[in-house]
């Protein structure tokens, strides 16, 4: 037989003897107990964790809008850190340009915050949802086209729509002409889904 030796005393030696025949089981045993601690719930909310949710929900329901769709734009955005502040300006939970923060505090219905403090997690919450809210009416409720306007803006999507360059579709976001919107809109659907099994 290929790969088996006998020792002087007859017995056989190979890739499959009793010592590393007992360590596969052992790792076998070792992968499946790691695999289901994987699929727990803890573990899964250790991996997947979710900051502000109070807040998040206090906010989504003002507009009727699923809270984890929220959840899942701060966390991609900027990882729930509150004083994060992008290369290109944009400030705290939500990621908002500070010309887009005084835009909304502008509109009718918009929270009566100030767009000067963004770093606040309830003002960017705020801002934030009532903006992603305004995109998804903006978009006759189609969440994929308003997760890409909140990253590229309302009129680019708007034009890539019309131009035939994307079908505002999750499946067709590969499609989507600049990378990082088409990252952002994967990256915050699939967070979305992970909380949506998780929580």
């Amino acid at each position: 037989m290929a790969g088996v030796v006998r020792s002087a005393d007859g017995r056989m030696k190979g890739a499959f003897s009793g010592r590393r025949r007992w360590w596969m089981v052992l790792l076998l045993v070792l992968l499946i107990t790691v695999f289901a601690i994987m699929q727990t719930k803890w573990v899964a909310r250790w991996m997947y964790p979710l900051y502000y949710y109070d807040d998040i929900r206090a906010e989504a329901s003002q507009y009727d809008l699923d809270p984890l769709l929220v959840a899942a734009v701060a966390r991609v955005e900027s990882s729930f850190a509150e004083d994060r502040v992008s290369k290109v300006g944009a400030v705290g939970l939500m990621q908002l340009m500070p010309d887009t923060a005084r835009w909304i505090v502008q509109q009718p219905g918009a929270p009566r915050v100030s767009p000067d403090d963004l770093k606040n997690p309830k003002v960017s919450l705020a801002m934030g949802t009532w903006y992603l809210n305004y995109l998804i009416h903006r978009f006759q409720g189609n969440e994929v086209a308003a997760v890409a306007a909140y990253n590229a803006g309302p009129n680019r999507v708007q034009e890539w729509l019309q131009a035939g360059k994307w079908d505002g579709t999750l499946d067709g976001a590969d499609r989507i002409p600049v990378g990082e919107t088409r990252h952002f809109v994967q990256r915050v659907f699939f967070m979305f889904d992970r909380y949506k099994e998780i929580y």
